[in-house]
Order: structure tokens, then C-alpha cells, then sequence
């Protein structure tokens, strides 16, 4: 199976960076490197194929040319050159993520996982730690509900899988100023499985996606940058209980040496999420889908009309989903 690993930064050739593209080259998987307007000119690695703002204008998809400059949001640029180049597995992470030697092993689809449906809000994060815990974008008023038993191992079918990340996880902003950091997750025997009628958000730091699930991997431009690959996610997981998938949690597979942030922007920006993101889900789970793959992009469309609808998402993004899904339409 072709394998892509996506990833978007602006920075000169790190440790992160090199250690990416030495783990890609023996295994023959393509490495796109999204740049914006601060990377450097000069941007050379071995073993990365490197898109700067100048050559992303040279690609013949209609949202190269509507996507905003110094946005993350460009790393949908990266998802769609690692779709033309013919991937059926694309890995994403962030410049500031480690592979472990378990990040290069090989992807299966289907996984024997324990499994959580019908649950409501339901912090994975909790199933691999004893500590109180929880990813970025799982709503504050939820922290406190029970953690619901988990039932026996079967075969779950996971075309979408969240790796955790050691050291400085994907958590918000409080908890980075409250929480006990760094950390490490337990290591589980068996995954976790994120099944109909569950909730709980995964970003895009460690994550993979299989060919199916492709359509699913659109970033928002026009709303809060810490929450685009949150909102992303629970249009993901809606439209996934449409489709009989399960979306999986399994054990970190890199570890993060987090790049400056200042945690108090951070938090300002994440305000949106703690305010909106349990009525998001509730308009999400609220819509009537239609179910099957080829429904996939139409889905979409009525999962971001209802973001638009509320005010959290702009307008101006519902022509660069349309163009994400003709883009994607012609490469079907």
C-alpha cells in the first residue's frame, strides 16, 4: 500500500523534520512538506518532497488558489498532492512531533479494540491514564462525568486512527497551565475504539487515515486555528456513524517537544471550543445524514452549513469545501 506522511511548518530542516524524511526514505513512503509565506527559500532535505507558497500555486487543484496564506489550513494542499500521487494510507503529525521506532510500523484498517458506543462525551485520554487528563477540544463541562466501563475485544473496523503523543500531549490550554506535564500514557494491550453515538475529538498531530476516509480529512480555513482540526474531527466522527467506522485510539507512537507557545493566546483562542463545542456536536448529531461513502461530500457540506449557521465557522469557507470535494471528485 502507497503511503504518504503529510505535514505543514514553516520551519528551516529541525531534528523533527530530518528524522521524518530518514524514517520515509527506506520505506519508500512520499514525504510532502507543506511550507507558508515564512518558510525559508532555501528549504532543503533529503528525502522530503517540499512545497513552498510559489510551487503550491503551480497545483492544478481549485483550492490551491482559495486557500488564506499562514494558515495550517494549507496542509490540505498536502493531503490532496499525497491522494494525486496515489496514497491509500496518509500519516499526519506536526514539526514538533518524534516518531518512535512502533510510529514506522505497518497500518491495518481492522483491529481487535475494545469499544465505546452510545456513550455521549466519553475522555479516551482516561483509558491510558490515571491522571486527570483530556484532549484538546473535549467540552470542560463533560471532565467530570464517570468513565464508562469499557466491554470485551472484538474486530472493529477503523479507517480513521488517533495516535497519542508522550512527553506534552494534545491538551488545551488550562490544562497546561494547571495539569501535571510532561506525561506519558499507559500502554494498552488492546485500542481503544470511538464507536455511534461516543464523542470525543482527535486533532491531526499523530494520526492516520485510510483511502475510504480520504474525503474526511479537510481542515477548515475560516474559523479559531486551535480548534480547525478539532471541528474537523467531529464532523469526521459524525459522518463515520453513517458509515458503520469506528474511529480508533491507540497507544502514542511519538512524543512531542512542543514549539513555543504562548499558553494565554492559546487559551483566548480556545475559548470558542469551550463555549461551543457540546451544541456543535448536539446540531451535529441532530442532522439527518445520508448513509454510504459516495453521501460523503454531501454530509459535509450540511455538517459546515450548520458551523456557518451558528456563527463559528465564516461564510467564505463553503467555496473552498466545494472546490476540496471537486478536487477530490476528479481524482476518484
Amino acid at each position: 500500500m502507497r503511503t504518504a506522511l503529510v505535514i505543514t511548518s514553516i520551519a528551516a530542516p529541525n531534528a523533527v523534520l530530518r528524522s521524518f524524511a530518514a524514517g520515509c526514505q527506506p520505506r519508500g513512503f512520499d514525504f510532502i512538506l507543506i511550507g507558508d509565506k515564512p518558510s525559508p527559500l532555501d528549504f532543503s532535505l533529503e528525502g522530503c518532497d517540499f512545497w513552498s507558497l510559489e510551487r503550491q500555486r503551480t497545483m492544478p487543484f481549485q483550492l490551491a488558489s482559495l486557500l488564506p496564506e499562514r494558515h495550517y489550513g494549507r496542509k490540505n494542499l498536502g493531503y490532496l498532492q499525497a491522494i494525486s500521487n496515489g496514497a491509500n494510507v496518509i500519516l499526519e503529525s506536526d514539526d514538533d512531533n518524534f516518531p518512535r521506532p512502533e510510529f514506522w510500523e505497518p497500518r491495518k484498517e481492522t483491529h481487535r479494540a475494545t469499544c465505546v458506543q452510545g456513550t455521549g462525551w466519553t475522555n479516551l485520554y482516561r483509558y491510558f491514564s490515571p491522571e486527570p487528563i483530556w484532549p484538546r477540544g473535549f467540552p470542560l463541562e463533560h471532565l467530570q462525568d464517570p468513565v464508562p466501563q469499557l466491554p470485551g475485544v472484538a474486530e472493529r473496523h477503523c479507517p480513521i486512527q488517533q495516535g497519542l503523543a508522550d512527553e506534552n500531549p494534545d491538551v488545551d490550554a488550562i490544562y497546561r497551565l494547571v495539569g501535571k506535564l510532561p506525561q506519558d500514557f499507559q500502554r494498552r494491550e488492546h485500542p481503544v475504539a470511538l464507536g455511534k453515538g461516543a464523542w470525543c475529538p482527535f486533532n491531526s498531530q499523530n494520526t492516520t487515515w485510510f483511502k475510504e476516509a480520504f474525503q474526511l480529512l479537510y481542515l477548515p480555513s475560516y474559523c479559531s486555528f486551535r480548534m480547525t482540526d478539532i471541528w474537523r474531527s467531529y464532523v469526521a466522527i459524525r459522518i463515520c456513524w453513517e458509515n458503520g467506522w469506528d474511529v480508533l485510539f491507540h497507544n502514542a507512537t511519538v512524543w512531542q517537544e512542543r514549539n513555543a507557545h504562548n499558553l494565554m493566546k492559546d487559551f483566548a483562542d480556545e475559548i470558542i471550543g469551550y463555549q461551543n463545542n457540546k451544541a456543535i456536536c448536539e446540531r451535529l448529531q441532530g442532522l439527518s445524514l445520508t448513509p454510504g461513502a459516495a453521501h460523503i461530500a454531501a454530509n459535509m457540506v450540511a455538517c459546515y452549513q450548520e458551523f456557518v449557521a451558528m456563527g463559528l465557522v465564516g461564510a467564505q469557507e463553503m467555496p473552498l469545501l466545494e472546490a476540496w470535494n471537486n478536487d477530490m471528485a476528479r481524482m476518484a
